[in-house]
């Protein structure tokens, strides 16, 4: 009975992952089909034309524009924002984590497909503000939780002083996207790694002087 089962059960499994791998490649083209021409100039139907599908298969994975971008900026951020989790469920120094968290950050939102999205949602701030929206509730605010509820736990394990965790996190992501990411954003600086690493450094010992102990923020 067990060896029917299983042979019914293969023929769906196989167009559970034949399905998972054409929206992944929807997505992916997608993707650069957003990147490269906006949001606004950016169609169903063009999608389609570009894989060489019609416009029904599209829609039978993704029913509308707007569905369709918050998919590919989970694509764009979900990798990344696995990979902060980790950094920063960890029982190392506290300066030792921020600045290996900051150094990946800053990284991250400044490669060019980051600096793409980010131009590509300014852009349409003001015509087209639920694009806002959904970059924001996909991105942004789930970094912001996760830092705060790292700052959070630090916090209560008594590793620096108690206060808002929301607002710690929010001082230190901010301090993460000045200064050099903002001078990549304008276009003024290419990505470096070493620059990256001097902002997460700064970052870090700016962070300290508000939120860490005497001896950490001598140190950091």
């Amino acid at each position: 009975m067990e060896e029917i089962n299983l042979k019914k059960d293969q023929p769906e499994s196989q167009r559970e992952r034949s399905k998972a791998k054409r929206r992944a490649a929807i997505i992916e083209v997608a993707t650069q089909t957003f990147l490269e021409n906006g949001y606004e100039a950016t169609t169903m139907t063009a999608i389609a034309q570009r894989m060489g599908g019609s416009k029904g298969t599209l829609w039978s994975y993704f029913t509308t524009k707007d569905e369709l971008l918050a998919a590919v900026i989970d694509y764009l951020s979900s990798a990344f924002q696995l990979f902060m989790g980790m950094i920063l469920d960890t029982e190392q120094d506290m300066v030792v984590t921020l600045t290996k968290f900051c150094e990946t950050f800053i990284e991250r939102i400044s490669r060019p497909e980051a600096i793409a999205l980010q131009r590509m949602v300014l852009s349409q701030a003001d015509r087209s503000p639920h694009v806002a929206r959904i970059f924001h509730e996909r991105g942004p605010a789930v970094n912001h939780r996760t830092v705060a509820n790292f700052l959070g736990r630090q916090m209560l394990a008594g590793v620096i002083p108690v206060d808002s965790p929301e607002e710690a996190a929010r001082m230190l992501l901010d301090l993460c996207t000045a200064g050099y990411h903002d001078l990549v954003f304008y276009g003024f600086q290419t990505q470096d790694t070493a620059l990256e690493k001097e902002q997460a450094a700064r970052v870090v010992k700016q962070f300290m002087r508000c939120y860490g102990p005497a001896e950490l923020s001598k140190g950091a």
